[in-house]
Formats: C-alpha cells, sequence, structure tokens
C-alpha cells in the first residue's frame, strides 16, 4: 500500500466559522442544518506529538480481495446475512439492507482501482490487523484528530483546497454535475462542475492535499478509531486525542460521491453505528512510524 509519512505539528481543529457565516456561505440550505454542526466546535488547539504514516488513498476493492482471499475471512454482512445497501436503479434511490448487496455488490459498477464500500467499522479493523500480521507492523485507523490534521494539510479554510466549493473541482469526488443527472431531486446543492464520475471514481483520479493525500474529501467516507461524542470538542486533550473511551457510534470523516460541499469540509464530523455498512463507506488506514 502507498502510505505518506505525516509529520508531527499541531493545528486548530474544527469549525471556526458561526451559524450565520455559514448560512451566507451556503444560502440554499436549511438554516436546521447549519444548526446542527455545533459538534464542530469548539475550536481548539491539537497537537499530534508524533509523525505517522496514512494511506494515501482510500482502501481499494483490489487491496481487499486480497485480505479476504489471504485471510479467507467473510465481512460482517455475510456472517450476519443480512446483507449491505445498494443503488437500485428501478426506484433510482439507495436501499437495503439486502443480502445481494455487499462489498462485491453496491449496486453500481466499480473496479479493482475503486474503493471497497459497504465495509463495517469491525471488517475494517480486521483488515488492519490482517496486514498488520502480514508485514510486522501496526496498521490501524487514523483517529478523528489525525484524519482532520492530516486532511487539512496545514490549511485553515474550509476544505484543502480553499474555502469556496468550486475550489474543489479538481480535488474531490462529490455531489456535482454529473451526480445530479442520476440524483436530480438535490440539484441545488450541486457544484456546477462534472468530474464524469456518477459513482465511486478510482482513487487518485484526482489531485492530492499538500500532504500528498488523494481523497480526503469525497469518494467515500472514512471510518475513524474514535467514538463519537457531540461534547468532545469541549473536554478534548491537546495531546493526540484518542477520542471517548466508550460510546455506541463511530466517528466517519471526509463526505462521499454523494455528499454535498457543506458536508465534505474539513472540520464536518459524522458517525454511524460500527455494524453500519453502506454504499458510501469506506476506509483508509494509518501506520505508526518504526518507533512505536
Amino acid at each position: 500500500m502507498q502510505l505518506v509519512l505525516i509529520p508531527a505539528g499541531e493545528f486548530m481543529m474544527g469549525n471556526a466559522e458561526s451559524d450565520n457565516e455559514l448560512k451566507k456561505a451556503f444560502p440554499g440550505y436549511e438554516a436546521e442544518r447549519i444548526e446542527k454542526l455545533s459538534d464542530e466546535r469548539p475550536v481548539h488547539k491539537v497537537r499530534i506529538t508524533r509523525p505517522f504514516y496514512m494511506g494515501a488513498h482510500e482502501v481499494t476493492i483490489r487491496q481487499f480481495k486480497q485480505f479476504v482471499a489471504d485471510a479467507n475471512f467473510k465481512v460482517e454482512s455475510e456472517r450476519d446475512g443480512t446483507g449491505g445497501w445498494g443503488y437500485n436503479p428501478k426506484i433510482n434511490y439507495f436501499e437495503g439492507r439486502k443480502p445481494e448487496y455487499s462489498w462485491r455488490n453496491p449496486g453500481f459498477k466499480q473496479l479493482d482501482s475503486h474503493p471497497v464500500v459497504n465495509i463495517t467499522w469491525q471488517d475494517a479493523v480486521d483488515f488492519c490487523q490482517w496486514l498488520s500480521r502480514k508485514e510486522g507492523k501496526t496498521y490501524r485507523l487514523p483517529t478523528e484528530a489525525e484524519w482532520e490534521y492530516a486532511c487539512r494539510a496545514s490549511t485553515a479554510t474550509r476544505y484543502s483546497t480553499g474555502s469556496d466549493p468550486e475550489s474543489l473541482v479538481d480535488g474531490a469526488n462529490l455531489y456535482d454535475a454529473s451526480t445530479k443527472k442520476v440524483f436530480m431531486q438535490w440539484e441545488k446543492f450541486a457544484v456546477t462542475r462534472n468530474d464524469g464520475f456518477e459513482f465511486t471514481a478510482p482513487v487518485g483520479s484526482f489531485r492530492p492535499n499538500r500532504f500528498g493525500l488523494y481523497d480526503m474529501h469525497g469518494n467515500v467516507w472514512e471510518w475513524c478509531s474514535d467514538w463519537y461524542d457531540e461534547n468532545y470538542f469541549g473536554k478534548s486533550p491537546i495531546d493526540d486525542p484518542q477520542g471517548p473511551k466508550s460510546g455506541e457510534l463511530k466517528v466517519r470523516r471526509g463526505g462521499s460521491w454523494h455528499s454535498w460541499p457543506l458536508y465534505v469540509r474539513s472540520s464536518f464530523r459524522n458517525w454511524n453505528s460500527p455494524e453500519t455498512r453502506y454504499v458510501l463507506l469506506g476506509f483508509r488506514i494509518a501506520m505508526n512510524a518504526a518507533n512505536d
């Protein structure tokens, strides 16, 4: 897997903009969507005290296939028999859980170079543990703080590309003119460009950020290691926060090919139950540096 060394450093984590500022910046959104973003506050200093490695790309179908074959692994949706979610063109929407949908079949065409989806949090952890055994290194999911630090890549704007959603033109696969052709019901939220990808895109199809990481905005949501707590930012430690010690939901970050610009901001927080498997949800790995 292609890894990028992320240097130690500090940054201001969270969203510094007020609700009124965001309402002006995203005028087409209902007020309640903006007002639900309070879990991104307060903005607080975070120090990442040790360098770490992060996957340059989201884990691909090809890489996940290697894991499944080598470990004789069945994902959670196969073990529990309920399946995953998928896109049904007959109803032009998502449906699930259904046994016919899985990481092998999300209802739309994917190549081996596309990011794997329909992966639960435990599936992602199991992949990291398998890779750790194979290589004798410590692979894991990134913490939420590591994820935002890596996504920002020394920027303080809404996106690593700037604050204008149109700045994502070459940097992200999100809800744009191509996706709008399939999901017309949300067309007012689309950015104007057409990237040619109605669903997921092969990893690395867009420009990387300053750290050399691809698809940190859009393509698929990415699991983090942390439990979710909407009030965590008010009590988070400065150095290497690991998230709450327990919880019911796990953090996911980054947005997807189906996400609107408000939801692919560097600071946006989202969550799912650990057993969630969905067409928009995959993962990216982190690896401890050699000294850890």
